[in-house]
């Protein structure tokens, strides 16, 4: 699946200078990957509005499916390398697809920010070419680790996770605080995406009898775990991390299921951020309701635009060098900057919960 403007005809082709966009566009997750390309879409849109960011060039968007899968990742990373015309990339959503497509785009020395891969070893691989407009899961976890047992005061936890790149990285590092807190996880497994039975799981850790259960994965075996937990009658409290925050959760588990479910985000609430409010009024009079991800994507294409139009050519080194220059940018979250490893040095982590078939904002979490 490809977006952008492509010019027919006998005359020759306008120059354009091309920005990447990758996320699940199909599939289980493509809610999620939908509201991201919107985003990316709403930034481009706005930047064409204010003419062009490189003189004589026209700005388009190229949008890929990697259908959450690795393989596909790295495959459209090529794809996007081999386009001579990107000149950063915007993406992936999974940090399972990031990690390996990282590499592509670093040693093509492409400028790759993506709006929410979490998981910490990703920066961690030390590639300068890499950036992230999100907090990271070793703030989540631990911040959800806090919330379970000083605010739930749950003393016995059982952990799933899906066994990716993120959720397990999200378990374990929530696994590590409640150990430090003393809380006692009593067991710790993991679940296979796309799988759609998980009564007998559910049905060995109601036996346990649990105060919490904690799921670090994503919406779709996140909506059935909390359907299939009220058939199988566990009572225990549930709690999970960002890959939860859907609108389709609570479509898919049922409002009645869903009630009372806590998660952590990347961020805080973004209704509440006087900096996004022109984004929130642009992006619902274009697409509709906000999405999980979508300002975070937004914030990524707008950085990588920034730094196209700071470039002044259309030249990889120098959007890559240009990037390397950001300091206290006015993003929606805030003043954005980022450290020596490319991750955002706005660490807010929110805490919401699901009432009346709604995410409700608690608060804004501590991690330590």
């Amino acid at each position: 699946m490809v977006y952008g403007l492509f010019l027919t005809g006998c005359g020759p082709r306008e120059p354009v200078v091309k920005i990447g966009f990758v996320a699940p566009l199909t599939g289980d997750q493509a809610p999620q990957g939908q509201d991201m390309l919107h985003g990316a879409e709403l930034a481009v849109e706005q930047a064409r509005e204010q003419g062009p960011v490189l003189p004589g060039h026209r700005l388009e968007l190229v949008a890929l499916d990697d259908q959450r899968s690795p393989t596909q990742a790295v495959a459209v990373a090529k794809k996007l390398v081999a386009d001579r015309d990107v000149v950063a990339v915007v993406g992936h959503l999974n940090s399972s697809c990031t990690m390996p497509a990282s590499a592509i785009y670093h040693q093509a020395r492409l400028l790759q920010i993506t709006p929410v891969s979490s998981n910490p070893q990703i920066s961690r691989q030390g590639f300068d070419t890499f950036y992230r407009t999100c907090a990271t899961d070793d703030l989540q976890g631990p911040a959800a680790a806090l919330f379970i047992a000083t605010t739930l005061n749950a003393r016995r936890i059982f952990v799933l996770d899906d066994m990716t790149t993120y959720g397990r990285g999200l378990a374990n590092e929530v696994i590590k605080k409640l150990a430090a807190l003393g809380v006692d996880v009593i067991g710790h497994e993991g679940i296979t995406q796309g799988d759609k039975d998980f009564m007998p799981v559910l049905t060995k850790i109601k036996a346990l009898n649990p105060d919490a259960l904690y799921f670090a994965g994503m919406f779709p075996e996140g909506a059935l775990l909390l359907r299939q937990r009220v058939q199988v009658g566990l009572a225990a409290r549930f709690v999970g991390g960002d890959g939860l925050f859907d609108a389709a959760l609570i479509e898919l588990a049922g409002p009645q299921a869903a009630e009372g479910a806590y998660l952590t985000t990347i961020g805080s609430d973004i209704h509440q951020m006087p900096t996004a409010q022109a984004f929130l009024t642009a992006y619902e009079a274009r697409f509709g309701p906000v999405g999980a991800y979508s300002a975070y994507a937004y914030e990524a294409t707008s950085l990588a635009i920034w730094a196209i139009r700071q470039a002044g050519v259309k030249d990889r080194a120098a959007v890559l060098a240009a990037m390397k220059t950001l300091k206290d940018y006015q993003g929606l979250f805030g003043l954005q900057g980022f450290d020596e490893r490319g991750d955002s040095l706005i660490r807010d982590i929110g805490i919401f919960t699901i009432h009346d078939g709604r995410f409700a904002f608690v608060k804004t979490a501590t991690w330590d």
